[in-house]
């Protein structure tokens, strides 16, 4: 409240002098960030593999950070970003070979395309570089060294899965098969997606090689380890110093109580990488260098811009600079753990903070080809303006790890009401007023220093969710100023105060707060929207939108003529990506195949199928997910379960004969699919409202069908 009262006599006394924000504290830990002090931070995301293109899924990390660097950057920081392509392993080998190109050249393709699409999604990095580097072979060198001298690397022999048919030592990426842990079908060799567990890939269950589809055979080969136990404890501290979020620290502890294990970091030949020294024919594994890059891309920076390395990464640096990492939360266990043991290992710094963030899924499903909703970069870009999906992934992303939704209906909805119904539509209504009845010149007073000082106050709260990385808490503040504003041009109407000369200068004061309030909402949309937050400094012909500017008017002022800033978001160019996006699956079916299942002299104890029924038959019954809330025995019954079903907007009860197959407690939470439309059933202990679906012969054969992750309750199944 102070700092209102203070700002309100600023703006009467239309002072031009910037004010600092509060002390505010730097996420997750104690680093206290005094006011006017800047701030020397280095920024990663996650870098690219460099063998197929980006997609909305891989944008989410890299708008997210580009939007914090921006924002940083605008504070005035001393802020760097930097990151670069993924370009080692079997995969980029045999993508070489399918291409009939050399490994170096296939790099060298895709990264340009990466950059142009990054660049045209306003991703503003400082360097953006490439694994198969001069400086990452240096690092991944000495970083190795480092950790073999001080004892941390070990040698010995290991069974490895070799493909018969390809003479190849397959990586984890290339073997597939199910879970040792939990089961899951399909998963790869080296972590599970479903249940998130690590694994060697000689413990998979009904292994195949996805390169081939032959079943792999086992080989000896001397294996180089990396003796990740050896920094066990400093690991427990540091995951558990505030440098990671909490939900992630809490994933790490789960991995520390089932004990590190040794990391294997070495291939053999034929593989594209970095050869290790003293070992001919052994490779770095891509997981060894690929962080490794991030130092390497900055190497790059310092050398062109004449900036010190030392200042960022050595152990002294810790305290005077920071150092943040942002990634998926699929690659926790290498950033968390791996990373910052390799850089204790060799006498370099650890990372300041490393932020993790969820998958995107697309209307509520995960992203298909078949369904148009696995988009590529480039195919979003042929038919939308880049600027609406920075904005609607920011107004979904906070500091959570949790997974955020694209979904295409309330993409369009958001857009066109926020920004060009609210914000663009500001400037729209005041500009033709200034242009033309004023020779484009802003009042030479404020007449609502109070509302200014509301807007420019808020900035320290808005500060606050972009530093912490909540954006759509940002989002929300900057969207109610724009109610604010409108709110007040349409009290004071100025279209109708012109009709009457007299009202001439009351005209230009409303108009000129309006422009004044327009300017304080893009200085705040400006890391989410740079294009358009660079046309509206054009159109108010200004020099900056840099956050410690926002508290100096446009007093006496002359603006040019205002352009549309932004369009609506049409329909049909959301159905024209989508459609772009499906794909043949029967096209684009990889040529070789999974393992063949094993032949069997069992009899079929398959049903014979039912008698063919015709689409309408079908359509009559509404098949809906139902989430299980509670599940509970019923004594007096030998095969039921009451079971209520969450079905989005209603509970149902429903009497289930699972009792054989299932205990109550494992039940509850779980998506099922039930019959909604059923008539309700009369029973002994109660009316059953419609009936789960379920396979099996009966007994402890029973199994509910349930929807793959991303559905939710109340979705029709179609």
């Amino acid at each position: 409240m102070a700092n209102k009262g203070a700002n309100t006599k600023k703006i009467l006394a239309h002072n031009a002098n910037a004010f600092s924000l509060s002390v505010i504290v730097a996420p997750f830990f104690n680093l206290m960030i005094e006011p006017n002090m800047t701030r020397r931070i280095l920024v990663t995301s996650a870098l690219p593999y460099a063998n197929g293109s980006i997609h909305l899924g891989h944008l989410v990390e890299y708008i997210q950070t580009d939007i914090w660097v921006r924002f940083q950057k605008s504070r005035g920081h001393d802020c760097l970003y930097v990151c670069a392509d993924d370009a080692h392993g079997t995969a980029i080998m045999l993508k070489a070979e399918q291409n009939g190109i050399p490994p170096e050249q296939q790099i060298a393709n895709v990264k340009a395309e990466h950059e142009a699409d990054f660049a045209s999604f306003h991703i503003a990095f400082d360097n953006y570089h490439s694994t198969h580097a001069d400086e990452n072979r240096e690092l991944s060198r000495f970083i190795y060294l480092k950790n073999r001298d001080a004892g941390h690397i070990a040698t010995r022999p290991i069974r490895q899965l070799f493909d018969p048919e390809k003479q190849l030592f397959l990586a984890d990426r290339f073997i597939k098969g199910d879970c040792p842990k939990c089961g899951e079908k399909d998963q790869y060799g080296d972590s599970c997606e479903k249940c998130g567990a690590t694994y060697a890939a000689t413990e998979l269950k009904n292994p195949y090689s996805t390169i081939s589809g032959a079943t792999p055979i086992e080989k000896e080969s001397e294996h180089y380890f990396f003796k990740l136990p050896d920094f066990e404890a400093m690991l427990k501290e540091w995951t558990r110093s505030g440098r990671l979020q909490p939900e992630v620290a809490n994933k790490l502890g789960e991995w520390f109580d089932s004990g590190l294990a040794d990391w294997d970091i070495s291939r053999d030949a034929p593989y594209f990488g970095f050869e290790i020294p003293d070992a001919p024919n052994k490779y770095f594994y891509v997981w060894l260098d690929a962080p490794i890059g991030y130092m390497a891309s900055f190497k790059n920076l310092c050398e062109k811009r004449g900036l010190n390395f030392d200042d960022y990464w050595a152990l002294d640096a810790d305290s005077k600079t920071e150092v943040y990492h942002f990634i998926g939360k699929d690659i926790v266990y290498f950033h968390a753990l791996f990373w910052p043991a390799m850089l204790d290992g060799a006498g370099f710094r650890k990372p300041t903070g490393i932020f993790a963030h969820g998958f995107l899924t697309v209307n509520g499903q995960k992203m298909s080809k078949s369904r148009g909703t696995f988009i590529k970069a480039r195919s979003y870009l042929d038919n939308l303006n880049p600027e609406y999906l920075r904005y609607y992934f920011a107004s979904k992303l906070s500091a959570s790890v949790e997974d955020i939704d694209l979904n295409l209906e309330d993409f369009m909805f958001k857009v066109n009401s926020d920004l060009v119904g609210k914000v663009v539509n500001i400037a729209s209504r005041c500009a033709g007023f200034i242009n033309k009845q004023f020779d484009g010149f802003l009042s030479a007073t404020c007449a609502e220093p109070e509302l200014l000082a509301e807007f420019v106050n808020a900035g320290t709260t808005i500060a606050e969710h972009y530093d912490s990385r909540d954006f759509g808490k940002a989002v929300r503040e900057i969207m109610a100023l724009a109610d604010k504003a409108n709110q007040y041009i349409d009290e004071k109407k100025p279209w109708a105060l012109a009709k009457d000369p007299a009202n001439k200068e009351q005209v230009q004061a409303v108009c000129s707060v309006g422009l004044n309030l327009f300017r304080q909402l893009m200085t705040y949309l400006s890391p989410i929207l740079p294009v358009t937050a660079a046309a509206s400094q054009q159109f108010l012909n200004i020099d900056s939108l840099a956050w410690q500017a926002r508290e100096q008017l446009l007093l006496r002022h002359k603006i040019n003529a205002f352009t549309p800033l932004m369009t609506r978001v049409e329909k049909d160019k959301v159905q024209a990506m989508v459609e772009a996006s499906k794909e043949d699956l029967a096209a684009t079916a990889p040529t070789t195949v999974a393992k063949a299942a094993p032949k069997t002299e069992k009899a079929s104890t398959i049903e014979a199928i039912a008698p063919t029924i015709s689409i309408d038959d079908f359509a009559k019954v509404d098949l809906r997910i139902a989430k299980i809330v509670n599940a509970e025995h019923i004594p007096e019954a030998a095969k039921l379960l009451k079971l209520t079903l969450d079905l989005g907007n209603e509970q149902r009860t429903v009497f289930a004969g699972i009792k054989s197959a299932y205990k109550p407690e494992d039940l509850i939470g779980k998506l099922t699919v039930m019959v909604a439309n059923l008539a309700p059933r009369q029973m002994k202990f109660g009316v059953s409202e419609g009936m789960v679906l379920a396979a099996g012969a009966g007994g402890k054969e029973i199994f509910l069908l349930s929807p793959d992750s991303g559905a939710t309750a109340g979705m029709k199944v179609k």
